[in-house]
C-alpha cells in the first residue's frame, strides 16, 4: 500500500462516490483534504475480519472482494466470498458510528485506489460543515439501510429453503410408507 501525496487528481473521482455525490465543491474540498488516498497492489489486504479500526473507505479505481471466515469448515477456517465492489462503492461505514470489529475482510482484486477517512475526520467535517455533514450522514445511512435490506432478503430466502420439522416428518412418512 502506498499513500498518494498529491490529492488533486483524485478529488474529481471522489465526487463520484455516493457518500460525496451531494456535497458542494467547497464541502468536497474540505472532506477530501482530511482524507488519505491509498494505492494498493493486486491481492493486498485492505481490512482484516476481526480488526478494530474506525475508517471509512471509498473505491476510486479498481475492485475489491469482500469475504468472511467460515470456521465451520472441518479442515480449518476458509474464506467465503461475499461480493465484489468497484468504483463508487464504499465499505467500513459502521466504523464511522461504532467502535466494532470488522465483520469481513476486504482484499484488492487488482490494483486499486481508495479514499480513507477516519471517524475523527468525519466528526470534524460534520462540526465544521454542518450542511455537508448532514448530507454525508444521510447518504451513508441510506447506504447502510440498503445493505441491511439486501441482507434481510437473503436471510429470508435462505430461511424459506430450510427444512422445518413438518417437512422432515412428511419426507420420512413418504419414505417409510407409514
Amino acid at each position: 500500500m502506498e499513500e498518494l501525496k498529491d490529492k488533486a487528481p483524485w478529488r474529481k473521482k471522489a465526487a463520484g462516490l455516493m457518500a460525496f455525490r451531494y456535497l458542494s465543491p467547497a464541502e468536497l474540498e474540505a472532506i477530501t483534504g482530511m482524507a488519505s488516498f491509498l494505492r494498493y497492489g493486486p491481492d493486498e489486504l485492505v481490512v482484516g475480519e476481526g480488526g478494530l479500526e474506525s475508517y471509512f473507505y471509498g473505491i476510486l479505481e479498481g475492485t475489491v472482494t469482500v469475504s468472511v471466515r467460515d470456521a465451520a469448515d472441518a479442515d480449518g477456517a476458509k474464506d467465503v466470498y461475499m461480493c465484489t465492489l468497484g468504483p463508487g462503492d464504499a465499505f467500513g461505514e459502521a466504523g464511522l458510528f461504532m467502535n466494532v470489529r470488522r465483520t469481513a475482510s476486504v482484499r484488492t482484486a487488482e490494483e486499486a485506489t481508495l479514499i480513507r477517512l477516519h471517524r475523527s475526520d468525519v466528526s470534524a467535517f460534520i462540526r465544521d460543515q454542518s450542511a455537508g455533514g448532514n448530507k454525508l450522514l444521510l447518504v451513508v445511512i441510506f447506504g447502510l439501510l440498503r445493505k441491511l435490506r439486501a441482507a434481510n432478503q437473503e436471510l429470508a430466502y435462505e430461511r424459506k429453503s430450510d427444512l422445518d420439522q413438518a417437512d422432515v416428518d412428511a419426507l420420512l412418512e413418504d419414505m417409510l410408507g407409514s
